[in-house]
């Protein structure tokens, strides 16, 4: 994967280009919403305004469970991490331990396969973003607000989705204004944040908006050996965006994103080291346990990713219809060095080299043509076609045990190849994976009566999924500092290659009823697909079926008291058939014992229930209070593993029971001109596991999260100065538990698993 300062000149000059508006003197922790998402009443909530079907709707109006979060609200939170909408949206959860992926009510892929889809689809600014170990969104800044649609999702958007959609929109270019807005932030822990953003007119049809970020901070672990922190994250990036409206009927929407994230978040030793193992590191000074982020491991762990793309959309009214057209380029590269050893390499190693290069490219188009609204049908026709290409190489050097270093700093002469083969000559992986989707979608609207209205939607999509896993030899020299010899663990595939195609058509039928005009109830049965896949676990061949799913919902969406108060609850169902989700195994390590591994396969039914509500109120001027909680039954139904493990009735992985938010909003403008804001949220989870029928080891207990932030503005209010504190009441958790061989159970912790207080100032021109 290139390295920023290895850029090839044309794409270092457009890196530059995105990135040059954090060069300004002050950069923007807080971006409001130029997005015209929401408008106020007097005195009331905000209508909030979504495009979940294709077209512009008020929230309320639209018939389907979705929770909408304005670039105004993340920024009060103060989270600086896409991931950590989490927090913001009870009902959904991220997993950093097996593939890194979201997940909504419970369901979501966890899996390092490289041909399985994303249960949760991230799109931004109509874009998927399906590039697997990436996000899609790198930095936060300038967002117009995050839409979370739950439940499988196909007849409206371009890739199937069987658990939801988060739906991402940044503020576009807006013609005849030249702004600037900027914030810069300091807190502790080294926090620093730096954003700008510029929106610059370029004559009367056209506008060019730009936003540039740096932000980083310090981790709380440490690493003795090195005398270095474990957990530190730095991100920067950009994006541009060229709007061209030559006329009311024709729109051109240009953008561009470059992003970076490093980090030295590495797993981390908790128990069931061995014995020698545990009193080394305790006379290194580190003492395993849930809340310890340290180790003595002889080398540094890291990873890096770079994200990268461009697209095009075109919007052309065609009389009373809307014709819309969405071409996107991305690339994403990720690499990752996290060793497992946990000692200085001349006491003890395990793992000394793990080291994966992983490269994606994608090519995607979409068209959908929407009809005007307020006629007897209402509708939307598209047409998706996606090919993801991916790469990775793989090394994964072991001593399984012994020292790497010998009397006198001698390295170690053999080392095991867990990613070669016995019986070829390498000691590396090459996976080769390219899935390509195509597909037809729609969805019609009859308004039957002012009251009542009926939604069909459907969707034929066509997948070929395929991956090849070959062996390579890659120059240890370079990697170890010298020429050890290679013995191969296991025996080379004897299907080295497979390909999997299939076809599905799912749909959707919501019928809706109109209480009032501020309150309607709906009911919504929808089914849902994700394709088959191609794995290789311990270089064996190991292809997964289909997955499906079918899916009720009921619901009730009403505003009272001139829209002070909005209540919205649902319930919910769905049933998953052969859903895919991975298991620990073993493979054998070529030593005489075994290794453990995840691999992939389908369970046989899952089932998630549950209910969810929102509250908001607004009982005076300047004061809005708002509230979230979901809760979730989600447990497999059928699923015994390799014929031998039963775990049907167990409940599904990073999956709370309950989760909740709470967040209150307090303004006033002062008779001198002078203003004030207080913010504050609450974010709690009920306990959880994140390994598969092992509740005993990988369980993370219940846990919350405050923050707070306090905001003066002056006169003018061009300038904002304050105060913010993240996990304001310093909850240590932990993010992931993973059980790695003889090393023992290990987790991941996360920088925001602690307090962060700081200062901000924002302004604006």
């Amino acid at each position: 994967m290139p390295r920023f300062e290895s850029l090839s000149p044309l794409r270092a000059v457009a890196v530059l280009l995105l990135t040059g508006a954090a060069a300004l003197p002050l950069s923007a922790h807080a971006q409001v919403a130029e997005e015209p998402v929401a408008t106020t009443t007097e005195n009331g909530l905000e209508e909030i305004v979504v495009t979940a079907q294709r077209r512009r709707e008020r929230a309320q109006e639209v018939p389907l469970s979705i929770q909408s979060v304005s670039g105004d609200a993340i920024t009060q939170s103060g989270y600086t991490d896409f991931t950590d909408i989490q927090y913001l949206v009870p009902g959904v959860q991220y997993d950093p331990t097996q593939g890194a992926a979201f997940q909504i009510r419970g369901v979501g892929s966890t899996s390092f396969d490289f041909s399985n889809a994303k249960s949760v689809s991230v799109v931004v600014d109509d874009v998927v973003m399906d590039g697997q170990r990436a996000n899609g969104l790198i930095g936060m800044v300038d967002l117009a607000r995050a839409d979370v649609l739950k439940g499988p999702q196909g007849t409206l958007f371009g890739k199937n989705a069987t658990s939801g959609v988060i739906a991402v929109s940044t503020n576009r270019p807006v013609l005849g204004a030249t702004t600037l807005r900027a914030s810069g932030s300091y807190g502790e822990h080294n926090e620093r944040i730096l954003n700008a953003t510029v929106n610059v007119p370029l004559g009367t049809i056209a506008a060019l908006r730009v936003s540039g970020f740096d932000q980083a901070q310090d981790g709380f672990g440490r690493n003795v050996t090195l005398d270095r922190l474990v957990g530190s994250t730095h991100e920067y990036g950009g994006r541009a965006r060229l709007l061209i409206e030559p006329s009311d009927s024709l729109s051109m929407l240009v953008s561009a994103d470059y992003a970076h994230h490093w980090d030295s978040s590495v797993r981390t030793p908790v128990s069931g080291q061995p014995a020698a193992v545990t009193t080394m590191l305790n006379q290194l000074g580190v003492y395993p346990g849930p809340e310890s982020a340290d180790t003595a491991d002889g080398s540094f762990g890291q990873i890096v990713t770079e994200e990268w793309g461009a697209s095009f959309n075109l919007t052309a009214r065609l009389g009373d219809h809307e014709l819309k057209s969405i071409t996107a380029l991305r690339f994403t590269g990720y690499d990752n060095s996290t060793p497992v050893n946990l000692l200085p390499l001349d006491r003890y190693a395990y793992i000394p080299f793990n080291q994966g290069e992983l490269d994606t490219d994608k090519v995607s188009q979409e068209f959908h043509l929407a009809s005007a609204t307020g006629g007897f049908v209402e509708y939307v026709v598209g047409a998706f076609y996606n090919r993801l290409h991916a790469r990775q190489t793989q090394l994964q050097w072991a001593t399984l045990g012994a020292p790497l270093y010998g009397a006198g700093g001698t390295p170690i002469a053999t080392l095991y190849a867990l990613t070669g083969a016995i019986g070829v000559n390498a000691n590396a992986s090459l996976f080769d994976s390219v899935n390509e989707t195509a597909a037809a979608f729609g969805q019609a609207k009859f308004n039957v009566t002012p009251r009542l209205s009926l939604t069909l939607g459907g969707r034929y999509t066509h997948d070929w999924n395929s991956q090849r896993l070959t062996f390579i030899t890659i120059d240890p020299v370079p990697v170890a500092g010298y020429q050890p010899n290679f013995v191969g663990t296991s025996a080379a595939p004897a299907f080295p290659y497979g390909k999997v195609t299939g076809g599905n058509f799912s749909y959707r039928v919501s019928p809706e009823w109109r209480i009032s005009d501020t309150a309607m109830v709906y009911f919504t049965y929808s089914t849902g697909y994700k394709p088959a896949g191609v794995a290789f676990v311990g270089n064996k061949y190991n292809p997964y079926r289909a997955e499906t799913v079918e899916a009720l919902e009921f619901g009730i969406k009403s505003e009272w008291l001139d829209r002070r108060l909005r209540v919205n609850l649902n319930a919910f169902r769905s049933d998953f058939t052969d859903f895919q989700t991975t298991i620990l195994t073993t493979i054998p390590d070529g030593a005489g014992g075994q290794l453990q591994t995840t691999a992939i396969g389908n369970a046989g039914g899952l089932r998630s229930q549950g209910v969810e509500g929102e509250v908001a109120v607004a009982p005076v001027r300047g004061v809005s209070l708002t509230g979230n909680f979901t809760y979730t039954d989600g447990v497999f139904t059928d699923y015994v593993y390799n014929k031998t493990t039963d775990y049907t009735g167990t409940r599904l992985t990073n999956s709370p029971d309950w989760s909740a938010s709470v967040a209150a909003d307090i303004s006033h403008d002062f008779a001198s001109g002078f203003g004030a804001r207080v913010h504050a949220d609450y974010a709690w989870r009920a306990d959880y596991w994140t390994v598969v029928g092992q509740p005993a080891y990988s369980r993370v207990p219940s846990y919350g999260i405050a923050n707070a932030r306090l905001t003066f503005t002056l006169p003018r209010q061009d300038l904002e100065f304050g105060v913010y504190a993240r996990n304001l009441f310093d909850t240590y958790y932990s993010t992931g538990w993973q059980v790695y061989g003889a090393m023992g159970l290990l987790h991941y912790t996360s920088p925001s698993a602690r307090r962060t207080a700081g200062g901000f100032v924002n302004v604006r021109f």
